[in-house]
């Protein structure tokens, strides 16, 4: 039998299915492809790129550290001695308190403070561990014998405030900008998308129901694949987490304000109100509050209590932790360990970080004054003075002399010039102090940030401009008159020209007077941010905030650097110029250093405490280099580029 032809009709019907059908099969393939490489995306997003390498051998470098003072901040137990991690490094005792050894940072460790400490079964390891948490090099793993290093790529993903190691070998990681992370063995990957670009201060919990610190989010509570946040509004005394503990169904939330009770998820009550609470420990009946200048407080848990408990610890300065081994509760301080007694009568103090010469580790100005003596300035802890023969140290510290910024050894009076964030302190020739300035006595600003030698006098920058004292009496300069910009962060002089830097460019005085400014808008300056000015033969080198060096020579034309120059920033005035070299400091890249003989820059990390360099001096032989984590030394022949 003859089939007939379908009509046209039903012939382009079945066409157009077919093709109907065959866009809708693309569209699907497309939509998959997409859908593939938009997880793809998403998850090459969340991963961090990192190294696993064992931790190099020891390198003489050259570097000595001066005497500074260890800080503890957490301690653990691992292979029967107790492992304690500050700044300087990592220390370890037998239980009976005698001391074993040290390995100190920028030497044997990485040259970054250690923030965390905990001992765990990594997943890549497969054996106990001392798990140490930097601040800038990310997580060290000690077998007993050797240190591996794990190291991400991003400089924000190594940034790390807090460790929490699961049962499951994995290990979360709390960074300043990245939020939490975690490390499974095989890759370093953000946890959940709702816990990323945070700044964490405290862990606590487990991967599947965590709890997360943070610096201004108040805490976050995430399970389940969700996360919620609890701040003021919900019941915290502060935003700001300095502590977190976890006991059963329990959290407990540490504050500047007081301590948070979490029932099973929920805010429950607020415990020691008004209590900067930086550790915390929860027991069956009691809970343990470290802080930052109440000692350790213990508050009974079996019944409501109406206000801060009694105080046992008040002793106890600046609590960092407090854990609970075998039958004794301990408490690290920053200046040492310290054992609940029986019964609770008291603490016992049972370690302390070894006696050292400087009062604090934080370095914000270095000078070489008078008979070979060393000046040393702190963030917040005032001035040390070294003697010649480095026998002894006198401190010095009051409401004035407190935040240093710069110390000038004034060789037309013979003595020092010390500027403050408070004025400016004068020091005879003996190391007297002799003089407070303020504004008071006619400071265009009280916070003093350079000082040089100008005129018959001195020049004084402030974030307000110039102060010129003379014999002409005191008299100040700003923008009105010709400044380039009020905040003036360096000088420098040389005959009757002064230089000074500023946030918005550079000023050039001669006698007194604006006669150049130079800004990125009409010079090749890369960067209108100066930190740092200093003159070297007949030319000047400035430090940036964000461009590294530059050359500026007597006709106003800057030059660049192969090295030296670059996406750094400078640190205020860490800038040091010798008769072969220039050295600058820098924001965590280390110590710059310029070789005036070749002409070649070369850059300085191994050796250093920190890769934050912030003060300069040369003394005796020696080049001393300050960091925000302590102070070394190396012989300036020992120097090469």
């Amino acid at each position: 039998m003859v089939r007939k032809p379908k009509p046209l009709a039903v012939q382009l019907s079945v066409v157009g299915l077919l093709v109907l059908a065959a866009l809708v099969g693309l569209s699907f393939w497309h939509a998959s492809t997409v859908l593939r490489s938009a997880k793809k995306g998403l998850q090459a997003e969340r991963e961090v790129r990192f190294v696993a390498r064992p931790l190099a051998p020891t390198v003489n470098s050259g570097f000595e550290p001066v005497s500074s003072p260890a800080v503890f901040s957490q301690a653990a137990r691992f292979e029967n001695n107790l492992y304690i991690v500050g700044p300087s490094g990592l220390q370890v005792y037998e239980p009976s308190g005698q001391f074993v050894r040290s390995y100190e940072a920028g030497r044997e460790l990485p040259g970054s403070a250690l923030v965390a400490i905990t001992s765990a079964v990594l997943a890549d390891s497969k054996q106990p561990e001392l798990v140490i948490a930097t601040s800038a090099d990310g997580v060290i793993a000690f077998d007993g014998r050797s240190f591996r290093q794990i190291y991400p790529q991003a400089a924000d993903a190594r940034a790390i405030t807090a460790i929490l190691a699961t049962p499951a070998g994995h290990l979360l990681i709390g960074t300043k900008r990245r939020g939490v992370l975690v490390y499974d063995g095989r890759q370093i990957a953000l946890l959940h998308s709702t816990l990323s670009d945070c700044y964490v201060t405290a862990l606590a919990g487990n991967e599947s129901d965590l709890w997360v610190g943070t610096l201004d989010r108040g805490v976050l509570h995430f399970t389940g694949g969700q996360t919620e946040s609890f701040k003021e509004e919900q019941g915290l005394p502060d935003s700001q987490v300095t502590s977190l503990a976890t006991l059963r169904e329990t959290t407990y939330v540490g504050t500047p304000l007081g301590v948070a009770v979490f029932s099973k998820g929920q805010f429950a009550r607020v415990l020691a109100p008004g209590v900067l609470a930086t550790a915390l420990l929860g027991t069956a009946n009691q809970l343990y509050v470290g802080s930052e200048d109440q000692g350790v407080i213990s508050i009974p848990l079996d019944k409501r209590p109406t206000g801060v408990a009694a105080n046992a610890g008040a002793e106890l300065p600046e609590v960092q932790q407090i854990f609970a081994l075998e039958d004794s509760i301990f408490a690290v301080t920053r200046g040492g360990l310290y054992r609940l007694k029986p019964h609770a009568f008291g603490w016992q103090h049972v370690l302390q970080p070894s006696a050292a010469m400087l009062t604090d580790r934080n370095v914000s100005a270095l000078a070489a004054a008078g008979a070979g003596h060393l000046w040393i300035g702190y963030f917040d802890r005032g001035l040390d003075v070294i003697a010649a023969d480095a026998s002894h140290a006198t401190h010095m510290e009051d409401e004035h002399l407190f935040c240093i910024n710069r110390i000038f050894p004034n060789t037309r009076t013979g003595g020092v010039d010390v500027a403050t964030a408070n004025g400016l302190i004068r020091f005879d020739q003996s190391g007297e102090q002799q003089q407070i300035l303020t504004r008071a006595d006619g400071l265009i600003a009280e916070n003093v940030a350079d000082v040089v030698a100008y005129g018959d006098g001195i020049a004084l920058a402030t974030p307000a401009g110039l102060t010129f004292l003379d014999s002409t009496g005191v008299r100040s300069m700003y923008a009105f008159q010709g400044l380039v910009n009020n905040h003036v962060y360096a000088l420098a002089a040389a005959g009757d020209q002064l230089i000074a830097g500023t946030l918005g460019g550079i000023s050039i005085l001669d006698k007194g007077n604006v006669t150049a400014n130079y800004t990125t808008a009409n010079s090749k300056l890369k960067h209108n941010w100066i930190t740092a000015v200093a003159p070297v033969g007949s030319e000047w080198m400035i430090g940036t905030y964000g461009a590294g060096v530059l050359g500026l020579d007597r006709s106003g034309h800057f030059d660049t650097f192969d090295v030296g120059s670059g996406s750094f920033e400078v640190n205020p005035n860490a800038m040091l110029v010798t008769p072969g070299f220039v050295l600058a400091g820098s924001l965590g890249k280390g110590l710059y250093l310029y070789d005036r003989t070749s002409g070649r820059w070369s850059v300085i990390e191994q050796g250093l405490p920190s890769l934050n360099v912030t003060a300069l001096a040369s003394a005796n032989g020696y080049i001393y280099i300050g960091t925000d984590n302590g102070l070394v030394r190396i012989p300036e022949r020992m120097l090469h580029s």
